[in-house]
């Protein structure tokens, strides 16, 4: 009879694994996600996660996990159903196994949205998680740091909850741990929490991250590469003081042949550090160029495509911007040709436009500097791409403030003839120089002429009293009156007017 009796116990028990085993099965593929829901699978995983079975349980827990990550209604339901406070309750109980998949459940269930995670840190999950940081198995620890790094990343309040409830150290120890896996994961956690604010970031680097993150530079795991370099960007983008921090931990110039990686998202997150080290002072911008960080970062440009530009184009307008001296280095270290070419070639504009105002901080230092950009033909470019219809209004103002900074200081007046042709308001600017350069130069004088730049401002309706209408005057000044008159548009109708006036018998 106890026989009968037990069977039917295992049988049940037999029915309960199959049934979480395969729920956890068909959750992996997102086709089956509506039917699953739709057939009610949360309220019949959740006693599960109470079963006296440990691998009923966990599979339980991997379900959830797999459901919860596929989209924010379905987390949002492991939080309507009350599933929460039952996994935190477990992760402080039970063994490792199970700690790994409830831990799972959390991550997935904050990764979609802040309020997702505020819901979690609700349920008391942070101490819990915290604890798991110091579980003996490394992937406890794993699943715990993956955990708080995806609460921590939505907001700096939530940063905030995860650094007071500790955290911090205990990832940093997780960092120094053998386990690669362990360490990309914690340095993604320690970078999620540091880009909210210089604060977050100063509990980081006060826990000692910053030289155990400097020395993984030159690591040849490309995924914790990543993580470091991502990880060093956050920290030192907030002020001059965590820059220099991140610069003290000897980076130079180990992180510049992170720039030649093979892996992309090295070389972008490299090229994003030290664009967050190079925007901050001159002093900082220049230790960039002595370590050799100009050259490596134009052959960067030059090879990268798309995105993956972005923070090198950026880094050579913060570096340029600073002094005649560093706008020079990019000069000679080719940094024009790079930068005219993602002006010309990119497709996105926003690429265009850090192009753009790039070019922009390199010439509008001195007349050397914006003959440099004159004579590698970009102030026609930066013009096209300013009156190009489909430009944005960003790329418009930025090519615009480029384009009247250079011409200020450009002297070279050869280079400045195929502007004749721009519209008044970039106009007014090419004549100013002219108007400028000519009364000291009778070479450049005659050359106007034989150009003809001289015809080309006597074509140019300007309003009576305009900047522009001066500074034609100014010019036309410095010529002979039967000159200008020779090139204005009506010089002709003025001679055959003549003739049929002119009288040979008298």
């Amino acid at each position: 009879m106890s026989r009968a009796v037990l069977q039917v116990f295992e049988e049940y028990q037999k029915a309960r694994v199959t049934f979480v085993q395969t729920v956890a099965d068909l959750a992996t593929r997102p086709q089956n996600i509506d039917a699953l829901q739709n057939a009610g699978v949360m309220a019949l995983l959740r006693p599960l996660l109470l079963d006296n079975v440990a691998s009923i349980q966990q599979s339980a827990a991997l379900a959830l996990g797999r459901l919860a990550n596929y989209s924010d209604e379905l987390a949002e339901s492991v939080v309507t159903h009350e599933i929460l406070p039952q996994l935190v309750y477990s992760l402080s109980q039970q063994n490792r196994f199970y700690k790994k998949a409830a831990a799972f459940v959390l991550r997935a269930v904050s990764k979609h949205s802040p309020q997702l995670a505020q819901a979690v840190v609700d349920s008391g999950a942070l101490d819990a998680l915290v604890t798991c940081l110091e579980e003996f198995d490394p992937s406890v620890k794993e699943a715990a740091a993956w955990a708080l790094g995806y609460i921590a990343r939505h907001t700096k309040e939530l940063a905030q909850t995860v650094v007071d409830a500790g955290a911090v150290p205990l990832l940093v120890l997780c960092f120094q741990e053998p386990e690669l896996t362990l360490k990309r994961i914690s340095a993604s956690a320690l970078s999620d929490i540091c880009k909210h604010s210089p604060e977050l970031a100063q509990t980081v680097v006060d826990a000692g991250a910053v030289s155990l993150l400097a020395k993984d530079i030159s690591h040849n795991d490309a995924p914790l590469k990543r993580q470091v370099c991502s990880c060093l960007a956050q920290i030192a983008k907030h002020s001059v003081d965590l820059a220099e921090v991140v610069v003290e931990a000897e980076i130079f110039p180990r992180i510049l042949h992170c720039l030649k990686d093979i892996d992309e998202f090295v070389r972008k997150n490299a090229a994003t550090c030290i664009r967050e080290i190079a925007r901050h002072t001159p002093d900082l911008a220049k230790l960039i160029v002595n370590a050799g960080g100009v050259a490596a970062m134009v052959d960067y440009i030059t090879e990268a495509r798309g995105n993956n530009r972005l923070p090198g184009i950026m880094t050579l307008g913060y570096i340029a911007a600073f002094s005649e001296t560093l706008a020079l280095a990019v000069v000679v270290s080719k940094g024009i040709p790079p930068l005219k070419d993602a002006l010309i070639n990119e497709p996105e504009d926003h690429l265009k436009a850090a192009s753009a105002w790039s070019l922009g901080q390199i010439g509008r230092h001195s007349p050397d500097h914006a003959r440099a950009l004159a004579e590698a033909d970009v102030l026609r470019r930066l013009l096209a791409v300013y009156l190009h219809q489909d430009s944005s209004e960003d790329l418009q103002t930025k090519a615009k403030r480029a384009l009247k900074s250079v011409i200020q200081k450009c002297t070279h007046l050869p280079a400045l003839e195929p502007l004749l042709e721009a519209p008044p308001n970039i106009l007014k600017y090419v004549v100013q120089q002219f108007a400028k350069v000519l009364p000291n130069d009778l070479n450049a004088r005659r050359s106007f002429v034989q150009s003809g730049g001289l015809q080309k401002i006597q074509e140019v309706k300007a309003e009576v009293g305009s900047k522009l209408h001066d500074y034609i005057d100014e010019i036309n000044m410095l010529y002979p009156p039967e000159i200008v008159q020779y090139y204005s548009p009506n010089y002709a109708e003025t001679l055959l007017k003549k003739m049929d006036e002119f009288n040979p018998s008298s």
